[in-house]
């Protein structure tokens, strides 16, 4: 099966969950993310602002600033599919852009380098027990993971864990995916 009709099996399988299901799972994985060493030991932690029905991201970013850490959200460079993260303080400097995502306002936010970043929450729609993801198309974060040498992870239902997919020369598979019921160490 090609990437672009697995991702379309994928949203409609993620689509499937039922409410409470879905925020069950979300608690569950919240809380493994909180215990997990990534988290303890990361002062600067980037992360995509999740939409529906990706696993929720908002209470992670609530819980980093009631913690102390500092959170930075993606802007995404479409000329060059690069990465430009970016300080989010405030939930108010976030704009909807293409295909209702949310991204941070330049002119309210500051840039962070990438090596003071020191985990970075990967999204993506299905992967694999040695990292390898599917993600959303476009390759910004195989781009960006190329250059970044801190911890790598992805938040995953259970369901989105499959066997196998189509894996390319560029992609860069993630250290560790936590799900609701597990912490997959990849390698």
């Amino acid at each position: 099966m090609d990437k672009k009709s697995l991702r379309k099996r994928q949203i409609e399988m993620l689509k499937g969950i039922s409410a409470l299901e879905y925020e069950q799972k979300c608690f569950q994985i919240e809380q493994r993310l909180y215990h997990s060493e990534e988290w303890k030991n990361s002062e600067v932690i980037a992360v995509t602002v999740s939409k529906h029905p990706e696993v929720n991201t908002w209470n992670m970013i609530k819980r980093a600033w009631e913690e102390g850490k500092k959170i930075c959200v993606p802007k995404c460079k479409a000329p060059t599919r690069e990465l430009d993260f970016r300080e989010l303080n405030s939930f108010t400097t976030l704009e909807k852009v293409y295909y209702d995502l949310y991204e941070p306002i330049p002119s309210r936010t500051n840039s962070v380098h990438t090596e003071q970043i020191h985990t970075v929450l990967v999204p993506g729609l299905a992967y694999t027990r040695k990292g390898y993801r599917l993600g959303f198309g476009g390759g910004y974060y195989d781009r960006f993971l190329t250059g970044y040498n801190g911890w790598t992870l992805s938040l995953a239902f259970d369901e989105q864990i499959v066997e196998e997919l189509p894996v390319e020369y560029f992609d860069i598979p993630v250290a560790k995916i936590i799900t609701e019921s597990d912490s997959i160490q990849c390698g």
